[in-house]
Order: C-alpha cells, then sequence, then structure tokens
C-alpha cells in the first residue's frame, strides 16, 4: 500500500513506518529500562514526562507524518543517553569510574573538572542529534531555504534550550533542596543554565556544518 507521506523535493526521505514505529518501540523500551531500579524513583519521573510526551507525540502522528531514517535515529540517541542520566540522575551518572575501571585513568582528573559532566554531555548531545528532527520540521512545514533555514533552526534549538531551563527554573521551585538539586543538576555553578545552552547551540552549529560539508560533497560526486 502506498503511503501518503508529503514532503517537498529538497527533503530527506521520510523512513518507513516500520523503521520509525521500531525505533520509537526502543525509545520506549529505554524509558522503561532506566525506571528499573533508579536512583531517585520521584526525579526519573520528573525527567520522563518531556521524553514520554515526545514519543507519545511521534507515534500519533506517524501515520501521516514521519521524519527521516536519519532523524530518528537521532532523536533515539538523544533518549538513551537522557535515560542513563534519569536512572542515575544527570549528577550521579558514574562515568569516571566506569572509565577507571576500563582504563585505570579518571577523565574528570584528566580534564582537570570538579564537577559532574554528564549534564553537559546531554546538553551538547541535543544540539547534536535534535537539530536535524528541527530542520527536517522546519524544512517541510515553512518555506525557509538556505541561510534563512540554517537561521531558524539554530533559533529553535537555542529557544527549545532556554525553554527547558525555564521549565527547570520554575519546576525546581516546586521541589524540595534535595529533589531540586537532582533535577537541576546545577552542581553550585551559578552559569549552568548559560553553559547548557551554549553547548546545545555548538551541537547544533557543529551539526548543521557536518550536513552541509556532506551534502557539498554529494553535490561534487554527482557532478
Amino acid at each position: 500500500m502506498k503511503e501518503n507521506v508529503s514532503m517537498p523535493a529538497s527533503c530527506s526521505p521520510p523512513a518507513t513506518q516500520c523503521q520509525a514505529a521500531g525505533l520509537l518501540a526502543l525509545g520506549a523500551l529505554s524509558v522503561l529500562a532506566s525506571g528499573l531500579a533508579p536512583l531517585d524513583r520521584a526525579d526519573w519521573l520528573i525527567e520522563n514526562v518531556l521524553p514520554l510526551a515526545l514519543l507519545l507525540g511521534l507515534v500519533l502522528t506517524l501515520r501521516r507524518w514521519r521524519f527521516s531514517l536519519a532523524a530518528y535515529l537521532g532523536i533515539l540517541g538523544l533518549l538513551l543517553i537522557h535515560e542513563l542520566g534519569a536512572h542515575y540522575t544527570y549528577a550521579k551518572v558514574p562515568y569516571d569510574a566506569w572509565l577507571d575501571t576500563l582504563t585505570g585513568h579518571s577523565l574528570n582528573a584528566w580534564m582537570g573538572w570538579q564537577r559532574n559532566q554528564f549534564d553537559r554531555l546531554v546538553h551538547l548531545s541535543y544540539g547534536l542529534l535534535f537539530t536535524l528532527p528541527i530542520r527536517e520540521l522546519l524544512q517541510r512545514q515553512s518555506p525557509l531555504r538556505g541561510g534563512w533555514l540554517v537561521l531558524c533552526t539554530l533559533a529553535m534549538v537555542l529557544a527549545t534550550s532556554a525553554l527547558y531551563e525555564l521549565v527547570e527554573w520554575v519546576g525546581g521551585q516546586y521541589l524540595g533542596d534535595d529533589q531540586a538539586q537532582a533535577f537541576l543538576a546545577t552542581q553550585k555553578d551559578p552559569w549552568d543554565a548559560q553553559k547548557d545552552m551554549a553547548l546545545a547551540l555548538l551541537g547544533s552549529l557543529v551539526c548543521l556544518l557536518g550536513l552541509r560539508i556532506a551534502s557539498g560533497k554529494h553535490h561534487a560526486t554527482a557532478h
């Protein structure tokens, strides 16, 4: 049966319904897996409000509107990283202990870090992995192309990153001190929100630059 998924000719082809459904199912399984004996059950619940809303929205629109396979892989990659943080809480993911066990070296000591940096990885990954879905959404639902598409994609990434920081701020005001610290994961850094947004913007720039380079190589090969 022919699939009814419309898109501009310049867009990447949409994933098949089976591909999209399979990757979304893996995302849902990652949420369930992270909920097996999490370090902080209340924080796990709070951290999964947005991922579950995202998955639900993607499932409900699956038959009529789909992203490319690469975009779904980016969404799944971001979910897997986020769910690791949801399981341990962002400030307590033991990446340094894991690396020390495997290699006998401490990444924090080598880099001179005084805090757990996993939350920084998640925000950088948001820019790297979620830029493609945002770009495809703008490309299919608006007349934006070229530089304006790039600019508005960056603006959307930065705006949604800032919106998340506002949600953290408002949510943190209504949580107890211990719960707020687990959810916010600022680790006493007064510039935590600004650094998180900067990393999301950096990740988005790297993603768009990579897409530009790949597109240039594709056109060069075609000619």
